[in-house]
């Protein structure tokens, strides 16, 4: 049984469906990759996933327990975690401090009343250790650059210790020596048993970090499988010829 399954979603806007009775499902332990061209569904079918969107007809299941419905909060605190294509992160407080709250459950006021506990700080700057980042601990997060942001959202979805997590184009803006940072820190936490399904342009990324692969065209899933049955199928050739030459000559 699949960890998560997305049976049959659509989800309408205006009477154009952004997603159109889709089904996909990510394996337990697999890095699986969502892609397709600009406007095909991904961060739509991301957001239903994730509770910000509620399906217009479908089923969402983690672990064959129902989902779809729920909202974000309860979502995250089931084992899933998130990251988004612009980070949303408190530009004023430190990078500790985005570190022990998460982002879209509490806000200052609730952090200053609470304090900062010594389990979540430990916790908190093993993760900045992690993403070697610990040096910015007590700087305000807006001065650090967009892929060191990318980095601590990531960290910060680390301290609730999810057993999956969608990322929402994490190398989009970033330059490659942080990309790499990136692909490094993924393959390290799957390696370690975390489930990862990502959205991403960069199609290098894609193809050397996934195992699985699912192709979105106008809301509905077109092909599947393998990296390299990807490249080579027609229909993906056919919605996504661009990015897929780009990814060819790149490799």
């Amino acid at each position: 049984m699949p960890m998560l399954m997305a049976d049959n979603v659509t989800k309408s806007f205006g009477g154009i469906k952004a997603v159109d009775t889709c089904s996909i499902a990510v394996e337990r332990g697999s890095i699986t990759g969502l892609i397709g061209p600009n406007g095909s569904g991904k961060t739509t079918l991301f957001n239903i996933v994730t509770g910000f969107y509620k399906a217009d007809s479908g089923t969402i299941t983690l672990e064959d327990m129902p989902i779809h419905g729920l909202k974000p909060n309860q979502i995250y605190h089931r084992g899933i975690g998130r990251t988004f294509q612009i980070t949303r992160l408190f530009w004023k407080m430190t990078v500790l401090e985005n570190m022990i709250v998460p982002v879209k459950q509490l806000g200052l006021r609730t952090l200053m009343s609470q304090g900062v506990k010594k389990h979540e700080e430990e916790k908190a700057l093993e993760l900045l250790e992690l993403v070697g980042l610990i040096k910015y601990r007590d700087e305000e997060v807006r001065k650090l650059s967009f892929g060191q942001q990318k980095l601590i959202e990531l960290a910060a979805v680390l301290m609730s210790d999810p057993a999956m997590i969608l990322l929402d184009e994490p190398a989009g803006g970033v330059n490659p020596v942080m990309i790499e940072k990136m692909m490094e820190l993924v393959e390290d936490l799957n390696q370690k048993g975390t489930t990862f399904l990502l959205v991403e342009h960069n199609m290098r990324l894609v193809m050397e970090l996934c195992q699985h692969i699912i192709v979105l065209d106008h809301g509905q899933k077109i092909a599947e499988g393998e990296p390299s049955a990807i490249q080579n199928n027609s229909l993906v050739l056919e919605a996504y010829l661009g990015s897929t030459h780009n990814a060819n000559a790149r490799a």
